[in-house]
């Protein structure tokens, strides 16, 4: 019997440090998220500090939800977000509500690219279209099946995201899983320049 008692007071404290710990990382996870934004645009090497040099986007070419090709280069005269994904890739499904709310805000303002990474093994058209049409995201899906947009952006890791500017330059970027507020700060820099 008292070893039926120690057991079950071990099951429950296990339980409750669990429960804690899940708490803790959902609840104040976000207030110490790392800000992963890097900017794109250097300071120029002439002592001006007015003056900065800009990084041309590297184009690419894509296939949109209906397959017709899709080149970056189209979407100048906007701000564009482009992010790289792959439905296997558990950091990617998690920030993704974040950027269909986010790109809801900015429509017709802000273009978004949800570039996925359809190598066609890993990751195919119709393993990516079931997730978002099971999830009911809204954004912009354009897959990389020849993965011409990976080798642009020399992707090694998911999820990555760029930010480049009406001009078509790059402003910024975030390796890893980003926020709402991450996102928010990067479509300011975009936006601005």
């Amino acid at each position: 019997m008292k070893k039926t008692i120690k057991w079950a007071a071990g099951a429950l404290a296990f339980v409750l440090v669990i429960a804690g710990a899940y708490f803790l990382y959902t609840k104040l996870g976000s207030a110490y998220a790392p800000n992963n934004l890097t900017s794109d645009s250097p300071q120029s090497q002439d002592n001006d500090d007015t003056d900065t040099d800009k990084y041309a986007a590297p184009d690419f070419t894509v296939t949109d939800y209906n397959g017709n090709k899709v080149k970056l280069s189209d979407l100048k005269g906007k701000p564009v977000v482009i992010n790289f994904w792959a439905t296997w890739c558990y950091y990617c499904t998690t920030e993704m509500p974040d950027f269909n709310e986010v790109c809801q805000k900015y429509e017709g303002k802000v273009q978004f690219m949800m570039v996925n990474m359809t190598d066609g093994v890993d990751e195919t058209v119709a393993k990516a279209k079931s997730h978002i049409e099971s999830k009911g995201y809204t954004f912009p899906v354009y897959f990389d099946t020849e993965l011409e947009a990976a080798n642009a952006y020399s992707v090694t890791g998911l999820p990555l995201t760029y930010f480049v500017d009406s001009d078509g330059n790059l402003i910024a970027h975030a390796r890893g899983a980003i926020n709402a507020e991450t996102l928010e700060k990067g479509i300011s820099m975009i936006s601005e320049s």
